[in-house]
């Protein structure tokens, strides 16, 4: 008896310096860049190096890296096309890229509605180098690891009558043909495909960790919609022994006609952890939730007032930050950053240092010292990237 009643106890002393915990300030630095009327940040390494896109005036989008405040595009002498976004960075200065190539096609696979074939590559030293295919036009980029390995889905050239013949609810489309989750192997430059889950013909491999282990969707051409606003019937894990273990949900199979409304496993860290967003069983609200082998898929919840959201990134900590949106949909609804960290969740705007130059809108990195980027709103309307610097207490 005396075991259990320490043991209550500990418990008890547990929730309350948890609870007694201070919550954290960032300092918000509006990365622009200037005159561009879009831009986000996507991914930051440990080392502060920061990955995103800018918009110019003509709506062109190009690859930029920010480092110490300082922006650099990246984009040229690109792929030959006009569009490119840099998808994430690692620890080397690789730094994954998304950029459309000078052939022709008639699909829309990228989203940027432009006519040309859009292909993954990865950028170092000023030089750009596409990933091979799987036979088709068309690549896309998820996210790379600390050993250069990177994730993403390549297009093969097997017609599926099931793809959609028109844009889908997020811009891309048609398409015409499947497409395989893929990693990328650095040591070899192959190209690996990922199995898929029993009776699914199409994924994507959304982000991998240091170990090898990716994450994305399987389904079909005609429910899985890939970046931006990814959605699909199973969010599933790609083990290092190349295994696939579906990841379940929170009570839904999603919902093509409702933008994001699926299940999806965004990211990974080197602790196995995983974070995305799942639907519930009415496949039109979907939430965060945290993923391990131990708990399974755990429902992270939105902030208060609102009724939708995803974990868009993960560190090592266990740190996730992404969305939460009130609203039918990521678009038309109003989104807020947001941080969760042991068991709490917190609007990021909330933890900002007094007049902060940007209203906080979605987070889409974090590094291990808590670093987070992403993009928020000027007092005038203009969309920029940002990071948010942790201070010290």
């Amino acid at each position: 008896m005396e075991k259990i009643l320490n043991s209550i106890a500990l418990v008890g002393l547990a929730a309350i310096v948890a609870t007694a915990q201070p919550q954290p300030q960032y300092q918000i630095t509006d990365l622009g860049p200037a005159g561009s009327p879009f831009a986000q940040a996507t991914g930051i390494s440990n080392r502060g190096l920061i990955s995103g896109f800018a918009t110019t005036p003509d709506r062109i989008s190009h690859a930029v890296l920010w480092y110490k405040g300082q922006a650099v595009d990246i984009s040229q002498p690109g792929l030959g096309g006009a569009n490119s976004s840099a998808i994430g960075v690692n620890a080397s200065g690789s730094v994954l890229v998304q950029a459309e190539s000078s052939t022709t096609d008639s699909e829309n696979f990228c989203g940027y509605g432009t006519g040309s074939a859009c292909l993954p590559a990865l950028w170092r030293n000023g030089f750009m180098s596409p990933l091979p295919l799987l036979g088709g036009n068309n690549g896309s980029a998820g996210g790379v690891n600390n050993r250069g390995e990177v994730a993403g889905a390549a297009e093969t050239r097997t017609p599926d009558p099931d793809c959609p013949t028109g844009a889908l609810i997020n811009g891309i489309g048609p398409l015409n043909f499947d497409f395989e989750p893929v990693v990328w192997v650095k040591e070899s430059g192959q190209i690996r495909p990922l199995p898929l889950l029993g009776g699914d013909r199409t994924g994507m491999a959304l982000a991998i960790n240091d170990l090898g282990q990716a994450v994305g969707i399987s389904g079909s051409c005609a429910n899985t919609v890939f970046p931006p606003f990814v959605a699909a019937p199973h969010a599933v894990l790609w083990d290092s022994d190349g295994s696939v273990v579906d990841l379940l949900n929170l009570g839904g199979t999603g919902n093509p006609s409702v933008l994001a409304a699926g299940n999806a496993a965004l990211a990974i860290n080197n602790r196995g952890q995983v974070t995305g967003t799942s639907s519930l069983a009415d496949n039109v609200t979907h939430h965060p939730f945290l993923w391990t082998k131990e708990t399974g898929m755990v429902d992270l919840d939105v902030l208060p007032g609102d009724n939708i959201g995803a974990g868009l990134a993960i560190n090592n900590e266990g740190d996730v930050v992404g969305a939460s949106i009130a609203g039918p949909d990521p678009l038309s609804g109003s989104p807020r950053a947001a941080l969760w960290r042991n068991g709490q969740r917190f609007d990021l705007n909330s933890l900002a240092l007094p007049n902060p130059p940007l209203y906080l809108l979605t987070a889409f990195g974090i590094n291990d010292a808590g670093h987070i980027v992403g993009f928020g709103a000027t007092g005038s309307g203009e969309l920029h990237g940002f990071l948010a610097t942790p201070v010290e207490r």
